[in-house]
């Protein structure tokens, strides 16, 4: 409960004595091109690949004639935008993206770089996180909806390679009784999954003590605790939004 009440607290500094919006729009841009370029190639090579399984292993269950091999589509469809592109795309990039934040507010921690900014009158949360936070906000849901997309790619490719669907068949399973409203709550989850993991990541290593030891600590700490964080806000967003 005090690592929490201090989590709140530390999202209060945030919005608090922040620097004019001109000051950010450039950190903002810096990293979002830093996330984005960092985790594009991570996020192509796992998305395609969970779409080929996904499809290899519904053809695999399929043991009824009386089941239609559009199925395997529309399957591959409903678990990559419900589940698996913002689920899985968010808890990759929490050890990719929010490591690194961790151990970079860690280190500057440890070499009093943050302490001088507040020596300089700077309120240091709000210029080094929030940044961070909006950034991620931003980059999260495109790489989500590339994930989307190269993950029904790769069950289309896997499946017709294979041969165990034919392109037809996954098109019309695709296609097959869409619900636009899932993109939206893929999109819906993807920014609350980036707040959780940046805020989280840059509380732990903001509040980082001692040396280099200590900061890959915070590092794991923040990994470890973006995924649960991840994963219970992916149950209450289902039980809220669906």
């Amino acid at each position: 409960m005090e690592q929490l009440g201090r989590y709140f607290l530390f999202l209060r500094q945030l919005f608090i004595h922040r620097e004019k919006f001109k000051v950010y729009v450039k950190l903002i841009i810096e990293e979002c091109v830093y996330i984005g370029n960092d985790s594009l190639l991570l996020v192509t090579i796992i998305s395609t690949f969970i779409g080929a399984v996904t499809a290899i292993q519904t053809a695999y269950n399929l043991i009824s004639p009386l089941i239609p091999l559009t199925v395997i589509g529309l399957l591959v469809r409903d678990t990559t935008l419900l589940e698996l592109a913002p689920t899985i795309t968010s808890i990759v990039l929490a050890g990719k993206v929010g490591s690194n934040i961790a151990g970079n507010l860690g280190t500057m921690r440890i070499t009093e770089q943050i302490d001088a900014l507040e020596v300089m009158g700077i309120n240091s949360v709000s210029y080094l996180v929030l940044p961070k936070i909006i950034a991620s906000m931003i980059t999260f849901p495109l790489l989500v909806i590339i994930a989307g997309f190269l993950s029904i790619l790769g069950g289309y490719v896997a499946g017709t390679l294979t041969g165990v669907v034919s392109a037809e068949d996954y098109v019309v399973g695709v296609r097959q009784n869409f619900v636009p409203y899932n993109v939206t709550f893929a999109l819906i989850k993807s920014v609350v999954f980036a707040f959780l993991i940046t805020s989280i990541s840059a509380f732990k290593g903001y509040y980082t003590r001692g040396g280099a030891l200590e900061v890959g600590q915070s590092s794991t700490k923040a990994v470890t605790a973006s995924a649960i964080a991840i994963l219970f806000a992916d149950y209450v967003l289902a039980q809220l939004l669906l």
